[in-house]
């Protein structure tokens, strides 16, 4: 396996700059990983990880199964014991002591047949003092406010299990954001959506990022999505393979070699095309 600085494409050259609107971007320059290792006994799952992650920039981790995609969200959440350092720069690269973090999983499990609404779900995840002892119209109107971030303020009385795959994910996606955090991790939020509902994540995604500034990761199996949406890609395999545009890095041999294409070109690569020979 290569040396991460080897491969690594585009090294971070940012201006610095930052949005001026300290509540739109949550006061957030950068996002540093540094140094971010994570051992599972006698196994090796992170090594030396390190990333840059600027206030309005989607990026992308891929990588094969396995590769410790989704052990460095948990990492990085807190929920896996690791070596290395998380921290926050502000515009003065000052580090913030509790930065916030929104989490949106591949899956909540819960039971389908449970009563419970979705108004249940924001008040016992957010409510810090039992609800009889707090204003009900007060509650509800704090979750509507929630879901119009959403644009899904109609769902607040759905029952969970009546929700479809895409108004699940888009209610876990108010809740992640519920208060707007300074770094929002997005661990393959769309697996099992049809391609709608895929869409309407995505682009409501979008629109959020640009309103709020939000530095945000995303693990993803589709790169057709990760084309579209992401501003840097990071190619993970336990280490850190290469770091850059989309373009740089689908069209890099490494990225070829594991996914077996090149992106861009859509053709086999070539010991797909030696094999279709000898059949």
């Amino acid at each position: 396996m290569e040396k991460q600085d080897e491969t690594n494409l585009n090294k971070d050259q940012y201006s610095g700059e930052h949005c001026e609107n300290e509540e739109k971007c949550s006061g957030l320059c950068c996002t540093k990983v540094e140094h971010f290792s994570v051992n599972f006994g006698n196994t090796k799952v992170l090594e030396d990880v390190n990333l840059h992650i600027h206030c309005g920039e989607l990026t992308a981790i891929i990588g094969p199964n396995g590769g410790g995609k989704s052990t460095l969200l948990k990492a990085m959440l807190g929920d896996v014991k690791h070596s290395g350092q998380l921290s926050y720069l502000s515009e003065h690269e000052k580090n913030r002591a509790h930065p916030v973090i929104g989490y949106v999983p591949q899956h909540l499990s819960f039971d389908i047949g449970t009563p419970t609404s979705v108004l249940d779900l924001f008040m016992v995840c957010n409510s810090k003092i039992p609800a009889w002892l707090t204003s009900t119209k007060k509650i509800i109107s704090k979750v509507k406010e929630s879901l119009s971030i959403v644009k899904s303020e109609h769902l607040i009385n759905r029952r969970m299990g009546a929700l479809s795959g895409g108004e699940l994910q888009r209610v876990l996606l108010a809740l992640a954001l519920d208060p707007i955090p300074d770094l929002l991790l997005l661990d393959e939020p769309v697996s099992g959506i049809d391609q709608k509902g895929l869409e309407v994540f995505y682009d409501t995604v979008s629109e959020l990022r640009r309103k709020y500034d939000l530095s945000i990761v995303l693990i993803s199996h589709d790169l057709d999505i990760v084309e579209k949406y992401a501003d840097r890609v990071i190619l993970l395999n336990g280490k850190v393979l290469c770091n850059g545009s989309p373009k740089e890095v689908f069209n890099n041999e490494i990225t070829t070699k594991i996914f077996g294409m090149s992106w861009f070109k859509r053709r086999p690569t070539d010991h797909e095309n030696d094999e279709g020979r000898d059949k």
